[in-house]
């Protein structure tokens, strides 16, 4: 058998020891196929104990010249240092050629969320709306998902992987969520949500295989895929002909931002949106601020200028 190359044993150390997520090691090795293919293109032969940081510094460049953002190369940059830190500490290389190499700065852009008003609009329509059949069972699937997104501030990975085993924290108000790097967090859910679910359960089995345990099912009665959910949702939001596209993230986005301006306590959101460092949370801060902004260029006698 050909032996393992260092970056399929650095993947699988960052999956089995480590826990990293499918979606983390999938980006590290999209990241490091790029390194392995620009080394490739070198005049030069050159093996990762040979790389120079004026290699790096010529990659960066010849990616940023293709159209790769500053958030994408920084993203790159810190995969290819954790791998080269890795060999390092095997000894396989002498020095780190990534270290002291910065992304081109990006501009820094705010997490796109709905009003209040916007939300309410999505998420607000009557009983009654749901037909039979598996398209009415369905609809009922979409404004349970949609609901608990917006009460909970769920990610799509963690809403699309959710189980029936979820269901008995459900008369508490409350879910069990499995997040990224395999944490479990504890997250309430509103009165609308939980109702909303509870009509989708009871249609639920119209739709679902009698072996799935998977809370969200599609229309062959397999879990849900997440672009379906995706694909739903902006569908929903053109519906209801919101001026902005609606996908997961932003109801994430919302959730956080308008708990945020009526609590204002910023521990308690983070918990909520499973961040484990608070600077990730403290984005919304200035979401918060954006909206006292407007309220105040709006109400304010002297705010407007002439």
């Amino acid at each position: 058998m050909t032996p393992p190359t260092p970056v399929e044993r650095y993947l699988d150390e960052l999956a089995q020891q480590r826990r990293q997520s499918p979606h983390t090691v999938s980006n590290y090795r999209r990241d490091l196929r790029v390194l392995d293919r620009l080394i490739g293109e070198l005049k030069e032969d050159v093996g990762y104990a040979r790389l120079q940081t004026r290699h790096i510094r010529h990659f960066i460049v010849q990616l940023h010249s293709a159209g790769l953002s500053g958030r994408s190369l920084a993203r790159t940059l810190s995969a290819w240092r954790g791998f080269f830190r890795w060999l390092g500490a095997r000894g396989e290389i002498d020095a780190n050629p990534a270290d002291g190499i910065k992304a081109p700065k990006r501009p820094h852009l705010l997490p796109k969320a709905l009003s209040v008003e916007e939300a309410m609009h999505l998420l607000d329509r009557n009983d009654g709306e749901a037909t039979e059949g598996t398209a009415g069972a369905l609809e009922l699937r979409d404004q349970a998902m949609f609901e608990l997104f917006y009460s909970s501030g769920l990610r799509l990975a963690e809403l699309a992987s959710l189980d029936l085993a979820c269901l008995p924290d459900l008369t508490d108000g409350e879910i069990r969520v499995l997040g990224k790097r395999s944490k479990t967090r504890v997250v309430p859910v509103g009165g609308k949500a939980c109702e909303a679910i509870r009509r989708w359960l009871e249609r639920r089995a119209e739709v679902a295989r009698p072996e799935e345990n998977a809370l969200f099912v599609g229309q062959r009665g397999a879990r849900v895929h997440p672009r379906v959910i995706e694909e739903r949702l902006k569908k929903r939001g053109e519906a209801q002909r919101l001026p902005v596209g609606v996908h997961p993230h932003m109801l994430r986005h919302s959730f956080a931002s308008h708990l945020l301006q009526s609590s204002g306590d910023l521990r308690a959101v983070q918990e909520m949106l499973g961040h484990s460092s608070i600077a990730s949370t403290q984005v919304y801060t200035h979401l918060d601020f954006q909206h006292l902004a407007q309220v105040y260029d709006a109400a304010h006698p002297r705010a407007k200028r002439k």
